[in-house]
């Protein structure tokens, strides 16, 4: 059988059979969207980011590499995904028309949407600065749209994902439960003498068997000089003893990751740098948790964060990004993106928002120690979601 028959097989008993929230859930979010759309004089949005399908609609894969596209209209939900999709698409939505098109035959892709698009549509929001959105697809619609003004969606969807909903934030503390229980059997295999994929390895069977799904991320693990090499991951690394060994897990719960880092000494004590380093991690979190509350700005939290990290700041690289938003996302990254914890941001917090604040301190060439919290913001300020243990010491 081909796609359609196959779509055909499923539907409708297995329709929407591992949708991750209830319908209502998702009814809320598309009049949400739907109402800003009208707000911002917008006929047509064209959602081509895994994470924001995802957010419409529950449309859930490992596959994230092929075109896949959302259209959403005032009164209309189309769905389109490769032939290799149609199974997560029936089982992990409920959306009435998905159109499929041959994996091998990307000249299918255009028919579909120009016909979604075609009638009553003036203004199409697109998101031009996200790696999904093909330029052949964009250049395409275009061409055969000569009509139709393709314009930035300016961030539009994300400033409705920013906030979380409650059952959002129920996924994420399920993300930080075994995201710490993935940390804490990979602790315990710290010693001289093993390699930084023994501990990858041990984490990663923890995360996996205590619930996680397939990662945004797969655990990160370096040690010594190399953890001062920001972005670096494990690659078969002996360590030594007074050696510290950085990690950074999130495991993903319906596809939600609460992110948390964390940093051991193999085998001996801290050096006293090292103990600053950490306790400079630590003020800087502390920091951020007392003023991250509604009504402050993005820029208030960086700049109370910078004040705590200048005892150590001219001898640390730090990245300039204290906190980042998380949700729901896909490989290769679990950065939602949707707002950024700096210098600059005149973004107020608003509760229900969550960050991970990812204060890793390094010391160029010599090793790197970072120490994190995902923390959601609530009506009297910040609070903890995960549950460092604070503690540097094997």
């Amino acid at each position: 059988m081909d796609f359609n028959a196959y779509r055909s097989a499923l539907s409708p008993r297995f329709r929407g059979v591992e949708c991750p929230f209830p319908e209502a859930e998702y009814r809320q979010r598309l009049n949400r969207v739907r109402q800003r759309m009208d707000v911002e004089g917008v006929d047509a949005l064209l959602v081509t980011d895994p994470s924001d399908i995802f957010y419409l609609t529950g449309y859930g894969t490992f596959e994230v590499s092929v075109h896949v596209a959302l259209v959403v209209t005032p009164d209309n939900l189309l769905l389109q995904v490769p032939s290799i999709e149609m199974g997560p698409a029936l089982t992990t939505t409920r959306v009435g028309q998905i159109s499929g098109y041959r994996w091998e035959g990307v000249e299918d892709v255009l028919d579909p949407l120009v016909e979604a698009l075609a009638t009553g549509t003036e203004t199409v929001a697109v998101d031009a600065w996200h790696g999904s959105l093909r330029t052949g697809v964009l250049d395409g619609l275009r061409k055969r749209l000569p009509s139709v003004h393709f314009v930035p969606a300016n961030g539009l969807l994300k400033r409705i994902r920013i906030v979380k909903s409650p059952a959002e934030l129920d996924y994420l503390r399920e993300s930080a439960r075994i995201t710490a229980a993935g940390l804490k059997a990979a602790r315990a295999v710290i010693e001289p003498g093993v390699t930084d994929n023994d501990i990858a390895a041990e984490g990663a069977r923890a995360l996996l068997e205590a619930g996680s799904e397939f990662m945004s991320m797969q655990p990160i693990v370096t040690t010594g000089m190399r953890s001062s090499f920001i972005h670096c991951n494990h690659r078969r690394t002996r360590i030594g003893k007074g050696d510290p060994v950085f990690l950074e897990f999130g495991s993903a719960w319906y596809r939600y990751t609460a992110p948390m880092m964390q940093t051991v000494v193999a085998g001996g004590q801290p050096t006293d740098e090292m103990r600053r380093v950490h306790d400079g991690c630590r003020s800087v979190v502390d920091a951020l948790l007392a003023s991250v509350r509604p009504g402050a700005s993005f820029d208030d939290a960086a700049r109370a964060a910078e004040g705590a990290m200048q005892p150590v700041a001219d001898r640390v690289f730090f990245s300039g990004v204290f906190g980042y938003t998380v949700g729901a996302q896909f490989p290769p990254s679990w950065v939602e993106g949707s707002g950024f914890i700096a210098r600059g941001g005149d973004t107020e917090f608003r509760a229900g928002m969550v960050f991970h604040l990812p204060i890793c301190l390094r010391v160029p060439g010599q090793w790197g120690i970072g120490c994190s919290e995902t923390i959601v913001v609530t009506e009297s300020g910040a609070e903890p979601i995960t549950q460092n243990p604070w503690t540097i010491d094997s």
